[in-house]
């Protein structure tokens, strides 16, 4: 394995997610114990149409490094092109997604759709590594169905023609994010005599779940995706429970809260007030996950368009959090 390679061994990643692995959840993620970390999946069209959606995407913090760019496309030449846009930000290595299930991206010939066509695929990926300084991965499934499971022999092909790991979702494109995911074929392609870094991702729930992996698929490393959203203290609690066996206690409410207004001052910071409290919404229920008689309070803070009432507002639960497990306990 060479040196690039060597930033995965067993190292635990934050999976590229539309709409979901911003920077400031991304910097969230690093903080609590994600190794590596990846941008949102980017359009090559966009980039290269200068699509402002695209290109904002491109920007990530310096803390958040080692961090890889991902694209996705279906024309070759686009892909080329935007590989170069996407390595003029400096990334450490880009990434080419070869395993988004939904229709709009599968059935136009890019993400997962690029299953179908292996040698489309291998000549996008051939292309772009000619033409970027920096190392490429690439990121896909087992199969586009119960039919047509060809993993191994991609990984073999995309390791003979200089990918330098490969990501893979261990479901099939029918399956979208749905059933259970067949890690096993992580030590098929392990035992098949591929040598360049094998990443497992696809229904990873809990540390005992990145422990069992370990144990018996051999992947050189774990990528993390929704239970990161409901949970963003996975990474930490992952790395405990690998090192000594048992589980670390929870975060309480300070931690929590102080996270979640760490994590939306970040997110306003980036995209304005308005937006940024909009649209953060979507993390109070990780933030608030497993904490008793929140339903009511979570329903509340849907209700707020202002940075300043809701970061008084989340700092006053904190202490009524408190005053009720203090009241159950006596």
């Amino acid at each position: 394995m060479n040196e690039f390679g060597k930033i995965f061994e067993k190292k635990i990643l934050l999976a590229p997610m539309e709409d979901v692995s911003e920077p400031p959840f991304r910097l969230i993620a690093k903080r609590l114990g994600a190794d590596i970390v990846y941008t949102e999946f980017i359009s090559a069209e966009g980039l290269i149409r200068d699509a402002r959606k695209a290109r904002e995407k491109l920007f990530f913090y310096k803390e958040e490094r080692p961090i890889a760019i991902q694209i996705f496309g279906g024309n070759e030449e686009v892909l080329v092109e935007a590989a170069k846009i996407s390595e003029s930000v400096s990334p450490d290595f880009i990434d080419i997604n070869c395993g988004c299930w939904v229709k709009d991206v599968a059935l136009r010939g890019a993400g997962a759709g690029l299953l179908k066509d292996i040698p489309k695929m291998k000549r996008i990926a051939e292309l772009i590594i000619k033409n970027v300084n920096l190392p490429v991965t690439l990121k896909t499934r087992l199969g586009w169905d119960e039919k047509s499971i060809v993993i191994v022999d991609v990984a073999k092909q995309l390791e003979d023609i200089g990918i330098q790991a490969l990501t893979v979702h261990c479901r099939l494109r029918n399956q979208g994010n749905k059933g259970d995911a067949d890690w096993t074929w992580i030590k098929r392609i392990k035992d098949a005599g591929v040598k360049i870094p094998v990443i497992l991702n696809g229904n990873i729930k809990s540390p005992e779940d990145v422990k069992f992996v370990f144990e018996n698929f051999e992947p050189d490393a774990v990528m993390i995706g929704q239970a990161a959203i409901t949970n963003p203290w996975i990474f930490r609690q992952t790395k405990y429970f690998l090192k000594y066996g048992h589980h670390e206690e929870q975060p309480d409410i300070k931690e929590r809260i102080s996270v979640c207004i760490e994590h939306l001052k970040l997110a306003c910071e980036l995209k304005g007030e308005v937006y940024g409290v909009r649209e953060f919404r979507k993390h109070y229920s990780g933030y608030l996950r497993n904490l008793k008689n929140v339903s009511r309070f979570r329903l509340e803070l849907m209700e707020y368009n202002e940075l300043n009432p809701l970061l008084q507002r989340l700092n006053e639960f904190k202490e009524e959090y408190k005053e009720i497990i203090n009241a159950e306990c006596s």
